[in-house]
């Protein structure tokens, strides 16, 4: 009975198995076998051994897509932290406003990411966008933001601070579930609202405040949708915008050279696991974990 009930077990999940094995587990041995090898994709793949990894060390291409990447993670990730955890604060009161500023917040993250691009090339335009016009209504010139390698930078990380609407929901859930005796026994103590906020709620949060910066940190690394639409809109390809994931699809499939982007594409990965890691070891003096 109990051989039957594992083999009608497997046949349930055979077509997982198989759907994760046809388009997950081979294609990821596969892409390592390939940034291995010589591979122009019309033509079968020839071993190079370390050649892909070697030649990153000499491609200013890939240290400036390296470069550019990094700094969009380093300010990015805790602005985005910084302003998810103070509108969840905001907005976690008992106001009648609380749900409609809540689905405020959170719909811009339901906007496909190529319609948002779309929306901020032209929030950003020098001339007609309503970010300068809204600027001029207070006497600054706006910049050209596209096309101003100064100011490519800091566009892109405001645009990071519009899609914050998910973690925002989280903390408020997160909040909801902190003990309110908590709350009272600081303000019996003479703390402060800012005191209690950050001796009360960060520590009580600090799981979940782990959980959104890793899930942030791994999507800014791989950042590549509205910086590809954006910048290749405006002038082709302009080198502040220019970042890893689109180094890497161009040379997969403009360049021709899928040995080189799979060998870039394993660097990421592993970038992504020790960052991950270096974020797991931290938080083994930073996040607090409460008792069942």
């Amino acid at each position: 009975m109990s051989a039957r009930r594992g083999i009608a077990g497997w046949v349930w999940v055979s077509p997982w198995l198989i759907g994760a094995a046809a388009f997950l587990f081979i294609p990821v041995i596969l892409s390592l076998y390939y940034s291995f090898t010589d591979y122009p994709m019309l033509e079968p793949p020839l071993w190079a051994g370390v050649s892909n990894y070697a030649r990153m060390l000499e491609d200013p291409t890939f240290w400036l897509v390296t470069k550019n990447t990094a700094i969009y993670v380093a300010v990015s990730v805790p602005l985005c932290t910084i302003l998810a955890l103070v509108l969840a604060a905001v907005m976690a009161g008992r106001s009648r406003f609380d749900r409609l500023l809540q689905a405020a917040v959170f719909i811009p993250t339901l906007v496909p990411l190529i319609a948002a691009a779309m929306l901020w090339l032209w929030m950003f335009n020098g001339e007609l966008g309503l970010v300068n016009r809204a600027l001029g209504l207070i006497g600054i010139d706006g910049p050209s933001w596209l096309t101003d390698r100064a100011w490519v930078m800091p566009a892109l990380i405001i645009m990071s601070l519009w899609g914050v609407g998910q973690s925002v929901v989280i903390y408020i859930a997160a909040l909801q579930d902190v003990p309110r005796q908590m709350y009272e026994a600081a303000k019996l103590d003479g703390m402060t609202a800012p005191r209690r906020f950050w001796h009360v709620t960060l520590p009580m949060l600090s799981p979940v405040i782990l959980f959104n910066v890793i899930t942030l940190t791994i999507n800014a690394v791989q950042v590549f949708a509205i910086p590809f639409v954006m910048f290749r809109q405006v002038d082709g390809q302009n080198p502040a915008g220019y970042f890893y994931s689109m180094y890497l699809y161009d040379n997969a499939f403009q360049y021709g050279q899928m040995g080189y982007a799979c060998a870039m594409a394993w660097v990421q990965l592993l970038v992504i696991v020790a960052l991950t890691l270096v974020m797991f070891a931290a938080s083994k003096r930073l996040v607090y974990y409460r008792a069942a």
